[in-house]
């Protein structure tokens, strides 16, 4: 019996789906839920994240040129190649990462791990990359398996937070530790935090990482070549536009209706003559230009802005709303995917409003880490539960507005999707760009750490 799921799309496709998408930012999420270990051992200690900025940074050169050169050959499709090519250079680097992350040696006179930053360069080319590869392959297939894509990108940052609990990253004990003044040969003693051993090394998260990238690549090559995904090929479709829309978007289009409460407006809100069926119309300019700003200014604070901020504004309220606020915003992200799923909006103000509601929660995370090391209600229990639902509530409304408007950009086709990958990878390294500057060259958070 054929499995079928909301919008007349296949279960089985939606979830090889998923695991393709998984592979969009599973490597560099996975270094980075590492941090606590790899800081403890490596040289750089905590000014290791500098480095890993500046590494993806970098690393937007490929999204660059693969866009410039889209653009210069408008009517050829790169993406299968590429996505093969990427999942390749994923794979190896994340294998070799497991036997080389300690490696090191002296650039200008410092330690470094040269190792671990270089192979992660090539797994951020890979996953800087993706936004504008992976996205415009979604064309393939029918506008409802593109919630589908976002389930998996949004579980490439859960599924190694989750191993990584498992792990026991991030385990904090306070201990009494001695040490003798160089100055007055007295022997002092203060408390500090010490990481815990974790239950199985690093390497192990690795190769787990390296899985991972190779169950994309498989998931990759059923898409393309597994007969019962073929099916759900809209090039597979001779039939008219309008009624491969009616075909795919049935469901989600009855839900606009019931929403909207007019069966004559489309999924950007604009009236249908009778005889337009449900298939959308072409965005207007300025509604093209109003979406694409708000998807840069969405990944600007999701991928570059709250990430940044995370430990100003949830430590002072100890390591466990920390690791709450962190793996609970993993977890929201996957969610508000599955709303948007079963509860699809195309109005432009709808989706305004959603977002504006992300930024004003964005808005108090703000003020927390400008309030670090002691923001309000420091003292209360209240204050770490409001900033680990402040992070859920942002990471759902912002995830939320990112794949209704991927979705609307569905319909707008290859370029369409292509531009908004593009435009993705923009915002989230602005937003990134701007945030080093003032956390690490203007300095203008003060951490609190552990146990002090």
């Amino acid at each position: 019996m054929e499995m079928k799921c909301c919008s007349d799309v296949k279960l089985l496709v939606c979830i090889i789906i998923v695991l393709f998408g998984m592979g969009s930012w599973i490597a560099i999420n996975g270094i980075w839920v590492e941090l606590p270990i790899l800081v403890d051992q490596l040289p750089e200690g905590w000014n290791l994240p500098s480095y890993m900025t500046v590494v993806i940074q970098i690393a937007n050169v490929g999204p660059i040129a693969y866009t410039i050169w889209s653009f210069l050959n408008p009517k050829s499709s790169f993406e299968k190649p590429v996505v093969l090519l990427m999942v390749f250079v994923g794979s190896a680097a994340s294998l070799l990462l497991a036997f080389f992350w300690m490696e090191t040696s002296v650039v200008g006179g410092v330690e470094h791990s040269t190792a671990l930053l270089i192979l992660m360069f090539f797994l951020s080319l890979v996953d800087c990359t993706s936004s504008v590869v992976f996205l415009p392959f979604m064309n393939t297939f029918k506008p409802g398996y593109m919630t589908s894509y976002y389930i998996g990108e949004g579980f490439s940052g859960l599924v190694p937070s989750l191993v990584a609990l498992g792990q026991g990253v991030g385990q904090v004990e306070c201990q009494n530790k001695s040490s003798v003044n160089a100055t007055s040969n007295v022997t002092e003693y203060s408390i500090q935090a010490v990481y815990l051993p974790s239950k199985f090394p690093v390497e192990d998260f690795f190769l787990f990482v390296f899985a991972m990238m190779v169950t994309c690549g498989i998931a990759f090559i059923l898409l393309n070549y597994m007969h019962y995904c073929k099916t759900e090929h809209v090039n597979n479709n001779k039939k008219n536009l309008y009624e491969m829309d009616i075909n795919s978007t049935a469901s989600s289009t009855q839900k606009f209706v019931e929403t909207t409460g007019d069966e004559n407006i489309d999924f950007q809100g604009n009236k249908r003559s009778e005889n337009e069926g449900i298939s959308s119309k072409k965005m207007s300019t300025t509604g093209y230009l109003y979406f694409l700003f708000l998807i840069a200014w969405v990944n600007a604070l999701t991928n570059g802005v709250l990430p940044s901020v995370q430990s100003y504004a949830c430590l002072p309220y100890g390591t466990e709303s920390y690791h709450l606020a962190v793996t609970l915003s993993n977890i929201a992200n996957p969610v508000a995917c599955f709303i948007a799923f079963f509860l699809p909006v195309g109005s432009a103000g709808v989706i305004g409003l959603i977002s504006l509601v992300g930024t004003l929660v964005s808005a108090y995370i703000m003020v927390l880490a400008a309030g670090s090391p002691t923001p309000v209600l420091v003292e209360s229990s209240a204050g770490g539960i409001l900033v680990v639902i402040a992070y859920v509530a942002v990471y759902l409304t912002l995830t939320f507005t990112k794949v209704s408007v991927a979705t609307l950009f569905r319909f707008e086709g290859r370029k369409g999707l292509l531009w908004c990958g593009a435009i993705t990878q923009l915002g989230s390294a602005v937003g990134a760009a701007v945030m080093f500057v003032i956390v690490n060259v203007n300095s203008l958070f003060q951490q609190k750490y552990p146990c002090t």
